[in-house]
């Protein structure tokens, strides 16, 4: 997992007529905290930030005006709802060494079973434990062949090393559905044809 360098400043000011100023100057404003320490407001590079944040779990090496470097990663990002910009973003530090509770993506490869059947992921992120300096981005999941009423469960993905589940070994992540028929939408179509008539 590589890691990202952003300076970061202290903020002083707070309040919404604060932080609009910040993002004006295209910068993010944002809080870091953990480790029974008082939490640090800063004031982030908006598109480094943004361009950071496209990793899942990103490692984020902070590098704080005056107050030496601390190894962050994001917890929650609010974006703009419209516009699709950073409004806010909460870290929380991290130590080389250190495990973290994070939720990766699953991804799934190969084919269903023929027969229409549908792919319900039931998580789309897995919740798992991993050493702060190694998360890793995703899962990739094979559901070649499978059948309607088929299920894989947490403790059926093999995750990378150094990695464990942070849920039940038996939580459903996904699930094949049976196909549903159409049959009965195409009669009540031909039931308002006749009444028309």
């Amino acid at each position: 997992m590589s890691e990202v360098k952003l300076a970061a400043a202290k903020r002083t000011e707070f309040g919404k007529g604060a932080a609009r100023r910040i993002r004006r100057e295209d910068k993010v404003p944002g809080v870091l905290y953990g480790h029974g320490s008082d939490p640090v407001h800063l004031t982030l590079p908006g598109h480094e930030l943004l361009l950071a944040l496209r990793t899942p779990n990103v490692l984020i090496a902070l590098d704080i005006e005056g107050a030496g470097q601390e190894l962050a990663i994001p917890k929650s990002v609010q974006r703009d709802p419209i516009k699709g910009f950073l409004e806010h973003v909460d870290l929380q530090l991290v130590k080389r060494g250190e495990k973290v509770n994070v939720e990766i993506f699953v991804h799934t490869e190969g084919e269903l079973a023929p027969g229409g059947n549908l792919l319900e992921h039931v998580l789309n992120a897995l919740p798992v434990e991993a050493e702060a300096t190694h998360i890793p981005e995703s899962v990739t999941v094979s559901i070649e062949g499978l059948e309607a009423g088929a299920s894989i469960l947490a403790k059926d993905i093999t995750l990378p090393s150094g990695t464990k589940l942070a849920v039940e070994e038996d939580t459903v992540v996904l699930q094949v559905l049976a196909a549903q028929a159409e049959e009965s939408a195409e009669g009540e179509g031909e039931g308002d044809e006749a009444a028309e008539a």
